[in-house]
């Protein structure tokens, strides 16, 4: 299959995304503050290890099945972030989650975006 060039962007993200998250795992959260649990940071880092190879094999072959996986790890990822909304944790680390978020929400849709289909296909 063809790759077009919102799934590109958004493999793009994704795997920034995934990179990130990979990142998180060097640096866990010091004992008596407040932070992501140690589980949390390894399930994070499986799922950008997931998220690098997933971009990286879906920007190669375009297969829709690996584009899916990609999405499901970046909306997982989102998701372990969420509960930051819910604890007592800095303005800016909430206002990040938020932007990490919103950047995820973009990056699941360009990467499940359909390839256009000329008009003159359509009728035929």
């Amino acid at each position: 299959m063809v790759v077009t060039t919102r799934q590109r962007i958004g493999l793009g993200i994704a795997l920034a995304l995934s990179v990130a998250n990979l990142a998180g795992l060097g640096s866990p959260t010091p004992a008596g503050e407040t932070g992501p649990p140690l589980v949390v940071l390894v399930v994070g880092a499986l799922l950008g290890v997931l998220g690098i190879v997933g971009s990286v094999v879906g920007w190669r072959s375009g297969n829709r099945k690996v584009l899916r996986v990609v999405a499901g790890a970046v909306i997982v990822m989102a998701l372990l972030a969420t509960p930051a909304f819910f604890f007592p944790v800095p303005a800016g680390v909430k206002a990040l989650v938020g932007v990490v978020t919103l950047v995820s929400i973009a990056a699941v849709v360009l990467v499940l975006s359909p390839a256009r289909v000329p008009a003159e296909e359509v009728r035929s």
